[in-house]
């Protein structure tokens, strides 16, 4: 791939409500001469504001943040001076083909050095001929994919937008396997284990490696299917078919398939959701 070279400096601005992410971005970031780095926002109110004040050229914006998410922030700002916007996401709420055919361009968590050469790319000739008219349309198109009505204007499509059920859509996790990327749903989830920053993913009978906290993933899942059993361990409760005590207050979950997981004491609350 062809170099680039943006005849412009674009500030920049970077909101995730992750620190480890916001600061990996920056430092993958500083080598780049035409990126100005302007501020960091870690949740969308935030970026809402200083998006406001500062008219940033670019926005690096996670899709996934408590309150305010990235769609949010996007309702939220003048549709006259939009700024480019590459979104970032650590599991696929919305189709990854809506973001490859509608926004500047995506990146998915943990963010990969080439991928993020290719956004650049992208940006830095978006940077050369953009338009707004033309920034107007991709946003357009872009939501239009994700609330299923292409024919609604850019301003309608935005407050559809904010009816969609966010926090029910099934999560798909987007797994990097080698070189591809597997989808995995969270329905088909069975359980998940965790070993410091990594976690396995057992569904349908197979495991996939995730980077990542535990809890930055339960926060994501949906809170009625699933249930934090021990400190390293979630469990889909639709799986689970017998419980077993132990000592000491702990409980064996027998799974689907036969496999056995341990609820702590310290989660014993939960058990009330495997009796209702």
């Amino acid at each position: 791939m062809m170099a680039v070279m943006s005849d412009q400096t674009l500030r920049t601005l970077i909101v995730d409500d992750e620190p480890l992410a916001r600061r990996g971005l920056r430092l993958r970031l500083a080598g780049e001469t035409d990126i100005d780095i302007i501020g960091e926002c870690t949740n969308g109110e935030e970026a809402v504001r200083v998006i406001a004040a500062e008219k940033p050229d670019l926005v690096f914006l996670d899709v996934q943040m408590p309150g305010l998410d990235g769609f949010g922030v996007l309702r939220r700002l003048p549709l006259s001076n939009l700024p480019m916007v590459v979104f970032v996401t650590a599991f696929d709420h919305y189709a990854i083909g809506a973001f490859e055919a509608s926004a500047v361009d995506y990146l998915l968590k943990p963010v990969e050095e080439a991928r993020l050469s290719q956004a650049l790319f992208r940006v830095r000739e978006q940077a050369q001929a953009r338009a707004a008219s033309e920034q107007r349309d991709q946003l357009l198109e872009l939501l239009g994919s994700v609330t299923g009505r292409p024919e609604l204007s850019l301003e309608d499509a935005l407050a559809a937008g904010a009816a969609l059920p966010d926090s029910r859509r099934p999560v798909r996790l987007a797994i990097r396997d080698g070189g591809k990327t597997v989808l995995v749903e969270e329905t088909d989830i069975d359980w998940i284990d965790a070993a410091g920053d990594y976690m396995c993913i057992h569904a349908k009978g197979d495991t996939h490696i995730l980077r990542g906290t535990l809890r930055e993933l339960e926060a994501k899942l949906d809170a009625d299917r699933f249930a934090r059993i021990h400190r390293s361990t979630i469990v889909n409760i639709a799986r689970v078919r017998e419980l077993r005590p132990h000592i000491n207050g702990e409980y064996f979950l027998t799974l689907d398939g036969g496999h056995e997981v341990k609820l702590s004491r310290s989660y014993r609350d939960q058990l009330r959701r495997f009796r209702d």
